[in-house]
């Protein structure tokens, strides 16, 4: 029996939203009552580091993009407007910046009450998504971080950088 819930594609999208963002903090809460905080870090750090790939992924696949620069800068840009952050971006063929004004994963910390640990989670949780999202599209772009919202900065800065002699 399928029974229509009288949801309209937004409300589908934002009942996922909420549900990828829950079982992210459950899991790590749950994680860090039975091993500790450190713990429990280090194993989310491990996980961050395997759905960035799928994510770009699935996104080059999505939006038939390809290696380069151009094609990281839309499927990031994608992935940022996807899970609610606010951003602009600008390139300059060798560089793209994202200033992020708006981050929901620092707002549902603070809405925890843990914004205290914000920094140490975004801190490295953040560094390992950047670096395997730029080591997904192409082996010459690296990624840099300038101001941080998790910080007590007003904006995170976000750069992807072609290293010296890569092309686009």
């Amino acid at each position: 029996m399928n029974a229509d819930p009288g949801l309209d594609d937004r409300d589908v999208v934002e009942y996922f939203k909420r549900s990828y963002r829950a079982v992210d903090g459950l899991w790590f809460m749950k994680v860090e009552e039975r091993y500790g905080f450190d713990t429990a870090l280090e194993i989310d750090d491990d996980v961050w580091r395997v759905m960035p790939k799928i994510q770009a992924r699935a996104l080059k696949s999505m939006m038939n993009e390809s290696e380069g620069l151009e094609s990281l800068t839309r499927c990031f840009a994608a992935k940022l407007s996807f899970e609610d952050f606010e951003f602009e971006s600008s390139s300059d063929g060798r560089c793209v910046s994202f200033q992020v004004r708006r981050c929901p994963w620092h707002e549902i910390m603070v809405r925890a009450g843990r914004a205290e640990l914000n920094e140490r989670v975004g801190s490295r949780i953040c560094w390992s998504e950047l670096e395997v999202w730029a080591s997904e599209f192409g082996e010459g772009i690296v990624p840099r971080r300038g101001r941080r919202i998790c910080r007590g900065d007003e904006i995170c800065e976000i750069e992807f950088e072609l290293k010296n002699g890569a092309e686009h």
